[in-house]
């Protein structure tokens, strides 16, 4: 007999095997209709998997977040149903939730077309309407051997499964798939889905293998939550910045340079506002800037870690004189400062020890996965690390919220913290007491600070536990950015030392920290959250000064020169074009201020002011006015125009 714990603190027993529907039968036909999948003990399973241990029980119905990853794994199953009806021809793959939606693999001989997912949607509104159940037995190898006699793709992954695994098919009507679960009661439970775009994709992610057709939807259990998400996708096509960094002039790639960006004029001055951005914080936080080599032997990352932890995922030299590749381009700063650290001795009186640096870092990415400026190969980070006494970490992290804090704010970035804790043993470094007192710690510091918090099992650097920082941007997307890693295991790989009080010497801790992460992701982050008009302090053009004849272009040099002198980035547009051509090129590339210059502002010693945005309307402003008020919006950081 099983004991299941219901959230009332009622107990239920029940016999081994029963199936999930039963007891939710028996706690109410109407939750029963509702019920979408349970969860036991943390774990989902749906409503016909056979109960095999006790403990927790819980109904998920669509209230449920967790309940949206059945939907949408389901409807992948009602795509694949779908697509044999239509292509019987279709090599079937593997079809799993993904965040926002699923995906489904296919073996055909030629890439489907948008007309082909219009098919494949219509057949599968038909077949929801059907009602098919989704039925779930258990097979030994040899049946499902027979089952899926046709489908090469399925008999290679049932050839890789234990002998002792419990080997599962779900059906909803005419196909059957190879799947563990869990699903809805029935297909009439799939109703606000789309399918959004095909791609290829390598079977089982190997580039060696065949290449197969991947079908991405999307899944929703109410039409208000699938419309508003397909109006973000769309929205997030029209501020995509690999489009906008385009029209906006600001950077470029070439095949030459795979993963590394050329930047122009307009994009540069971006790049520099936001380094000079985080220079001037991080002069006020008393830290030091330092610059490091570029390239390593390979004993520097066998002594941090590296080079059996992250070795594929760097760009390694030929050292011509071994003939082995013994060097390798950093991927990351912090090694590099603990050689600098551990290079004289420290006082406790020093500490913290803050070094940031913003280098040129290099980091092996596959081809396929390059995606614009947020997935690169070259990049430079808003990178710091501090070296404290364990009495330290938890007035550092405190500080370090609040310059985050601080810094998110200018942007109008919203945040949410997350606690990572240590991950496998087969990829971490140190002792298991070891992560015990740093999680402690970081654990400790983070519930000094007050901030709400996610826990992250798992997901911590190799070397330590960190917190990381998610912001949300203006349609709702997140992005992780800032990070706070506490770090025990590196001290004693360097050796690091520092005397204390008592004279004698003592390990300090390291805190890794990046607030922005790599300019170029953020850049890519700041385009989109934007929509390319950025903040004034920020914009590559601030003001764009356009006289309406050529009888204005000496007042309007002046206007210019004014500007320019109060520090401005102010452009003089007197080409021959139509005043009209002029300014809607101003409003392409998104100019906050344009300064209109007639015969009687260069009478008047003033200028007709447009601010993006406001569409043809203008105001008329004196031009030291005009000039005082973009000074004061630049030196506030202001979010508007």
């Amino acid at each position: 007999m099983l004991e299941l714990t219901l959230p009332d603190g009622s107990v239920r027993s029940v016999p081994e095997g029963t199936l999930p529907s039963e007891v939710v039968s028996s706690i109410g036909e109407r939750l029963l209709r509702a019920a979408i999948a349970v969860e036991v003990n943390g774990v989902i399973q749906d409503l016909v998997t056979p109960l095999r241990h006790g403990g927790s029980f819980r109904v998920l119905t669509e209230r449920d977040p967790e309940a949206l990853s059945v939907i949408r794994h389901s409807t992948a199953h009602l795509l694949a149903t779908a697509v044999r009806r239509v292509r019987p021809d279709a090599q079937i793959g593997f079809g799993p939730s993904i965040e926002d939606g699923f995906y489904y693999d296919f073996g055909v001989d030629h890439p489907f077309t948008p007309e082909d997912l219009e098919a494949f949607e219509k057949q599968m509104r038909k077949i929801a309407s059907e009602k098919y159940p989704f039925v779930r037995a258990e097979l030994d190898r040899a049946a499902a051997e027979r089952v899926f006699q046709g489908d090469p793709l399925k008999l290679e992954r049932l050839s890789e499964l234990a002998d002792d695994e419990v080997i599962s098919t779900y059906s909803d009507g005419p196909f059957t798939d190879l799947c563990r679960g869990p699903h809805v009661q029935d297909t009439s439970y799939l109703k606000h889905f789309k399918l959004m775009s095909t791609a290829g994709a390598y079977w089982r992610g190997d580039e060696k293998r065949q290449m197969l057709q991947r079908i991405y939807g999307t899944a929703w259990f109410r039409k208000e939550d699938l419309d508003a998400y397909l109006y973000r996708i769309e929205e997030a096509k029209r501020r995509d910045h690999r489009r906008l960094g385009k029209e906006l002039d600001l950077f470029q790639f070439h095949p030459i340079a795979p993963g590394a960006a050329f930047w122009t004029n307009r994009g540069t001055t971006i790049y520099n506002g936001l380094v000079d951005f985080m220079r001037a914080k991080l002069r006020v936080a008393g830290y030091d800037e330092v610059k490091t080599p570029l390239l390593y032997h390979k004993s520097l990352w066998e002594q941090s870690g590296h080079w059996g932890k992250y070795k594929d995922n760097m760009f390694l030299v030929l050292d011509n004189e071994t003939g082995e590749h013994d060097f390798s381009l950093k991927p990351m700063n912090c090694p590099s400062h603990h050689v600098l650290y551990g290079s004289r001795k420290h006082s406790y009186r020093e500490l913290p020890v803050r070094y940031a640096t913003q280098d040129v870092l290099h980091r092996y990415e596959v081809s396929g996965a390059l995606s614009g400026l947020t997935r690169v190969r070259q990049f430079q980070q808003d990178d710091a690390h501090i070296y404290l006494a364990e009495s330290q970490i938890t007035d550092e992290v405190k500080s370090l919220v609040e310059m985050i804090n601080d810094c998110y704010g200018v942007f109008g970035l919203s945040y949410t913290a997350k606690l990572a804790t240590r991950p496998a043993p087969e990829q971490r470094v140190g002792t298991d007491e070891m992560w015990d007192r740093a999680e402690e710690s970081l654990r400790s510091a983070l519930v000094a600070t007050g901030l709400p918090y996610e826990l992250k099992e798992g997901d911590g650097a190799f070397y330590g536990p960190k917190i990381d920082f998610d912001v949300t941007d203006s349609i709702g997307r997140q992005w992780q950015l800032g990070t706070i890693q506490l770090d025990y295991a590196n001290p004693e790989r360097f050796d690091l030392s520092y005397t204390g009080e008592d004279n004698q010497s003592h390990r300090p801790v390291i805190i890794h920290r990046a607030i922005l992460g790599s300019f170029e992701r953020f850049i890519a982050i700041l385009i989109e959250h934007f929509a390319g008009a950025f903040p004034l302090w920020l914009a590559p053009e601030q003001v764009r000064i356009v006289p309406i004849s050529d009888a204005q272009v000496e007042a309007a040099r002046e206007v210019r020169d004014a500007l320019l002198a109060a520090g401005v980035r102010a452009h003089l547009d007197d080409r021959n074009q139509t005043l009209n051509y002029r300014i809607r090129e101003a409003e392409t590339l998104k100019v906050p201020y344009m300064a209109v210059v007639g015969g009687r502002e260069a009478e008047q010693k003033t200028v007709a002011v447009r601010t993006r945005g406001a569409g043809s309307k203008q105001e008329v402003a004196p031009l030291a006015e005009f000039v005082a008020r973009v000074q004061s919006e630049i030196a506030s950081r202001s979010l508007t125009p």
